[in-house]
């Protein structure tokens, strides 16, 4: 594993501190502040006449970013979370021996050290510490990339995220950013009167949405368990149970295709409101929003690739009407399946014949609609068909009380009145079963308990997921979600090496 000859010289230096008497793997650390708090302490400098003030002491510690060695003297950058601090290290003023023997000889970029001095400004006019004590507390065994060029390989970024963020400045403040969004969205909730639950993140039967799960073995109960695909029927039995608004911030798995909007774990906050509407959760969205731009600090206008998002500039359209008035599909096809059918192969599309009315919009809406999406649109009234939990619509029976929150052409939300029908709700399962049954492998499951809970009363009800992971795509105008996971998932490099291999055959 460390066979490279520039490890082994590492390696090397490692040990040879070792018998100096120096730990290069130090647990003990003195430091007293961080980078921004030292520059922002010592900025009062700039207004002096002396540039620097030597009754000052502080000890800060970081990676070494940059180092410029000299003859009796070395610039060195260290960076900490917070920041990159220049040093001024020299020989004269380090215990006898250490700059010539120790420092110069074994220190270098990669290392992490402690260094305690005082304040000054260069010539240059750079905030900078005269070092009076270094100590290396970590020994970096493996050479970072070279600087300018760092990592480019997109894929070495997302195994080594690690290095990544290393070497990017910028990829840590989008993991700062999505930290911050969790942390608001969970305080916006709680200011709101809901209650943070946790859920099963291992369920008996695969629902609360249409998707292919994964499947494990639980070795004591001699069962197969699913990974969630969502939190939903377990947060509605809670409504059922009495609370009267809760929600869960956690993660969801779904058994299918990656791509720059799909990772088979994903983060999103689930939410149930009872005595609440679909038309009351999307006023609570906009205030939502509203909330997160305020705490960001963040304009309300953001650049997303080539086109901009206005985060202020939210619209409400029935589906069936963003087909025509959206989409351009003819308003006399939108209603007539056959029609439909037609017009998807008349734009070589593939189509599967043996969808319903309400799949076939949903087809439509797909192709023609999403993309145009920019700002946040309220997409509402989804045909029952495609919405097997939500509740029918009193005046068009064959839609549904439900929205899907589109931004930069990407769903972001997903909410509707609850189904508190336990009889219609049953029914829904059944046709969900016969999909199944004729090969739809992300048809929901029949979850009988779910119904039985109905069953004993559930207050009207309006219930939405947001997803936290497309949401941070938009606030950082990243165009992968793989850029917003620390860790997304990959195939094995195994794999990988052998289909080159393959190739090259």
């Amino acid at each position: 594993m460390f066979e490279n000859k520039y490890i082994q010289q590492r390696i090397e230096k490692a040990n040879f501190l070792r018998e100096k008497g120096f730990n290069p793997y130090s647990n003990e650390s003195a430091r007293n502040t961080t980078i921004s708090k030292y520059l922002n302490v010592n900025s009062d400098l700039f207004q002096t006449e002396e540039k620097r003030d030597e009754t000052r002491n502080y000890t800060v510690a970081g990676r070494i970013k940059f180092f410029r060695l000299m003859g009796k003297a070395s610039f060195l950058k260290i960076e900490d979370e917070s920041g990159l601090l220049q040093l001024y290290v020299a020989r004269d003023n380090l215990p006898e021996g250490f700059y010539n023997e120790i420092f110069k000889k074994n220190v270098e970029v990669g290392d992490i050290v402690e260094v305690s001095g005082y304040p000054f400004i260069t010539n240059k006019g750079e905030l900078s510490l005269h070092v009076s004590n270094l100590k290396i507390l970590t020994k970096a065994i493996s050479p970072l990339p070279e600087k300018y060029h760092g990592i480019q390989d997109k894929e070495s970024r997302y195994r080594q995220r690690y290095l990544d963020l290393i070497m990017n400045s910028e990829v840590r403040k989008t993991f700062q950013l999505r930290s911050k969004v969790i942390s608001l969205t969970r305080r916006f909730f709680e200011a709101k009167g809901f209650l943070e639950v946790e859920t099963p993140m291992m369920h008996p039967i695969a629902g609360g949405a249409n998707a292919k799960p994964f499947v494990t073995h639980h070795n004591a109960l001699g069962v197969n368990r699913y990974l969630r695909i969502a939190p939903e029927l377990y947060l509605k039995r809670l409504i059922v149970g009495g609370f009267e608004a809760v929600f869960e911030i956690n993660r969801n798995f779904r058994n299918e295709g990656m791509d720059a909007t799909h990772n088979p774990e994903f983060t999103s906050i689930e939410f149930y409101w009872a005595y609440k509407t679909y038309k009351d959760l999307i006023e609570l969205t906009k205030e939502y929003f509203e909330f997160l731009f305020d705490n960001l600090d963040l304009p309300t206008v953001l650049p997303y690739g080539d086109i901009k998002i206005d985060f202020s500039n939210f619209s409400e359209v029935p589906l069936i009407e963003s087909l025509s008035s959206i989409g351009g599909v003819p308003k006399e096809i939108t209603e007539d399946r056959e029609k439909i059918i037609a017009y998807l192969k008349e734009h070589n599309l593939e189509v599967n014949e043996n969808m319903n009315l309400g799949q076939l919009q949903g087809e439509l809406f797909d192709e023609f609609v999403e993309e145009k999406l920019i700002n946040p649109t309220f997409i509402t009234e989804y045909p029952v068909e495609i919405s097997p939990l939500a509740r029918r619509s009193d005046e068009k029976p064959h839609l549904t009380d439900r929205f899907e929150l589109f931004i930069a052409g990407k769903e972001i939300a997903n909410a509707f009145s609850e189904l508190n029908d336990p009889l219609d709700q049953l029914g829904r399962f059944e046709k969900q079963m016969e999909a199944k049954d004729s090969g739809d492998d992300e048809a929901h499951e029949m979850d009988e308990d779910f119904v039985n809970a109905l069953s004993y009363g559930m207050a009207p009800t309006a219930g939405q997921g947001i997803g936290i992971d497309r949401l941070v795509m938009m606030l950082t105008n990243e165009h992968s979600i793989r850029d917003v996971l620390l860790f997304p998932a990959m195939k094995p490099l195994k794999i990988e090496e052998n289909e080159e291999d393959e190739e090259e055959k």
